[in-house]
């Protein structure tokens, strides 16, 4: 999958080359005010796609949180698509933009099963954007047999969700795999039996910080 060792998430290679450009542009025709904001959203879009690298905790058995943030949501609800109704943990993340939006694989799975709902662009951060908001979702199996569902939501600013596995591949704990541009949330749905240790108000850091434990 890509992004695996690049300091900055190739996606922005695009966004960064554009506002380079422009600031040389402007810089050239004398305009100075105007560089030195192109600059400034140069730097921004630099820092926005970085992508450090990450070190999972000890132990198999903990789920690490899929995004940066702050968790704002913990609470049981039904979940239709995979779980038939059943009620189950859902886990919320809300990324600001000054967040890094790099995803990260939560346990040692596989994918099987993904998908993609086009939809509205509300503010992440509501409770509605969970069902409104265009998302792409993959169903993750451990090698135990316990699935869990993680849920990518475009925000308010967010126009692209980005999503590498495909359904079929073994997917290993804390890498990267995928990212959302711009401001956003990641929903993890645990099932009955896994320890949820995720606390309403916690700062999140994908990769490292334990959600719960099979």
């Amino acid at each position: 999958m890509r992004n695996q060792h690049q300091p900055i998430a190739v996606e922005g290679y695009p966004f960064i080359a554009f506002f380079a450009f422009l600031t040389l542009l402007l810089g050239i025709f004398g305009w100075y005010c105007l560089t030195t904001i192109c600059f400034g959203l140069l730097l921004f879009t630099v820092y926005f796609f970085r992508n450090p690298e990450r070190y999972p905790p000890e132990g198999d058995n903990a789920i690490v949180a899929p995004a940066d943030g702050k968790i704002i949501f913990v609470g049981k609800v039904p979940e239709d698509r995979y779980f038939d109704g059943q009620e189950v943990t859902k886990v919320s993340i809300f990324m600001n933009v000054f967040n890094v939006h790099v995803n990260r694989v939560p346990i040692n799975s596989n994918v099987i099963d993904q998908f993609y709902n086009r939809g509205r662009f509300l503010n992440a951060s509501l409770d509605k954007a969970s069902f409104e908001n265009e998302q792409s979702g993959m169903l993750l199996e451990t090698e135990s047999g316990v699935k869990l569902l993680c849920v990518q939501i475009a925000g308010l600013i967010a126009r692209r969700i980005v999503s590498y596995p495909e359904i079929g591949d073994s997917l290993e704990r804390s890498r990267r795999y995928g990212l959302i541009r711009f401001g956003s949330r990641v929903d993890l749905y645990f099932p009955e039996g896994v320890e949820v240790s995720a606390r309403l108000g916690d700062k999140t850091v994908a990769g490292e910080t334990v959600l719960g434990y099979l």
